[in-house]
């Protein structure tokens, strides 16, 4: 768990840019279900249902997207230099 957080940490720092939140909530989503997915391949018979596994989030939360770089305040600055 400690390698997939620090990948997602370093996915949402590249692409958490203005304007490009929504698909990387959708990206997080997506990946939520995806470890569901795996973990459940873990034996022949489901190890989790939806319900663990929120339990099991909630011990080992996964990073939440926030805006890393605002585009609009980089123009700013740009403005200000020239």
């Amino acid at each position: 768990m400690d390698r997939f957080r620090r990948s997602l940490i370093g996915y949402y720092n590249y692409y958490c840019i203005t304007d490009n939140t929504h698909n990387v909530n959708n990206f997080k989503d997506k990946i939520e279900k995806l470890l569901f997915k795996w973990l459940n391949r873990r034996s022949q018979r489901k190890s989790f249902k939806w319900d663990k596994f929120s339990l099991f989030l909630n011990k080992y939360p996964l990073p939440s997207p926030r805006i890393k770089v605002n585009i609009y305040d980089l123009r700013k600055e740009i403005s200000y230099i020239l």
